[in-house]
């Protein structure tokens, strides 16, 4: 699992962190959700902002437990991402077209990364909250 792509610049293994979590194993219903986030969200933000460092990705219950998720976490679902640009000085821009993006469904911003979800299957609430992370 480790190789396998989800998109041009995005690995399975940048989502799941197998090397800290080797039990963080997604369904295949999860690696298609991620593959539509990177197509839909993080590719075109990486064609935008240079490359993008994903903090977590996926998480299993017992993950998103360890973590201090919330019990509804799109992470559970491969449906978020927390990351951040390589290069720092891109952080508003990296905002900025994920604020943009038709596919957004929630962006919450902390101290220099950010949380964003999509929803493969249903219309994304374009749900935006700076500074929601202290």
């Amino acid at each position: 699992m480790e190789n396998i792509k989800l998109s041009n610049h995005f690995t399975l293994a940048e989502f799941c962190n197998f090397s800290k979590y080797p039990d963080n194993l997604p369904t295949p219903q999860v690696v298609f959700n991620l593959k539509y986030g990177c197509q839909y969200l993080l590719e075109p933000a990486r064609r935008e902002v240079g490359p993008i460092i994903i903090n977590s990705g996926f998480r299993n219950p017992r993950v998103n437990a360890l973590v201090g998720g919330v019990n509804n976490s799109q992470h559970l679902l491969g449906q978020a991402a927390d990351i951040r640009p390589k290069d720092p000085r891109q952080f508003q821009r990296l905002v900025d077209f994920l604020r943009a993006n038709e596919y957004t469904d929630q962006l919450l911003t902390g101290n220099g990364w950010l949380h964003i979800s999509w929803c493969p299957f249903a219309a994304p609430r374009h749900y935006v909250r700076i500074g929601y992370y202290k």
